[in-house]
């Protein structure tokens, strides 16, 4: 089969070749049924009430959990709430009663351990989405969920993000199966979505609702 993209390339690709994609895609909607059946509910019970009582809400990560991040505000914003992504230049002053909810599946993170530190130096309280419940930032938050690590990635390896960085081991060395951080994030991309939904029952909120708080500018 020839494959074409534009005029300047084209290769030829054997159907084999790439027919492990939906079996990649298998094996993560199981790796989301395993989470979603061993995480703790007192402690998303514990997240979605600090979410819901929240006087203001303000999300950070590092790298890819950044991004997850950035999409958790935004489904927030839609559902009406005050929220803030940290580290923009037009986020203000955390104030006490304001919330802070971090992913970080290592949960040593340098960056967002400091920020965390502040934030209860503040008199703000910390939610951590994390595969690593034992973790530096873990042992200061207030409310911790733990996704679980089934690929093994973040055991035994306490190392920050940044670390992990310099030295290359964001290098793919491992199957090809969500490699790295991959599960995680896309772990708490689904669960952050799952509380979202939860929410909107909680405030009652319906999609039309939602579609008039989205951007009109573009």
């Amino acid at each position: 089969m020839l494959i074409t993209a534009g005029t300047k390339y084209a290769c030829s690709i054997m159907t084999d070749e790439f027919s492990d994609i939906p079996l990649f895609m298998e094996q993560m909607a199981e790796s989301i049924k395993k989470t979603a059946a061993m995480l703790d509910n007192l402690e998303t019970s514990a997240f979605f009430l600090y979410l819901l009582k929240a006087k203001r809400i303000y999300v950070a990560g590092a790298g890819r959990s950044g991004l997850i991040a950035r999409a958790f505000a935004m489904r927030l914003l839609h559902l009406g709430y005050d929220v803030y992504v940290v580290g923009e230049t037009v986020t203000p002053a955390l104030a006490p009663g304001d919330t802070m909810v971090v992913f970080s599946g290592s949960g040593e993170t340098v960056s967002m351990a400091t920020i965390c530190a502040t934030v209860k130096g503040l008199g703000g309280t910390i939610c951590l989405i994390t595969a690593s419940p034992e973790s530096k930032i873990s042992k200061i938050a207030d409310c911790v969920v733990n996704l679980g690590d089934l690929t093994g990635y973040y055991h035994g390896d306490q190392t920050s993000y940044e670390i992990r960085q310099m030295t290359g081991k964001y290098r793919s060395t491992s199957s090809a199966f969500a490699p790295l951080g991959t599960l995680f994030e896309t772990l708490a991309l689904i669960f952050s979505d799952a509380v979202i939904s939860a929410l909107m029952e909680a405030k009652k909120e319906d999609p039309g609702e939602l579609k008039g708080r989205l951007t009109n500018m573009e």
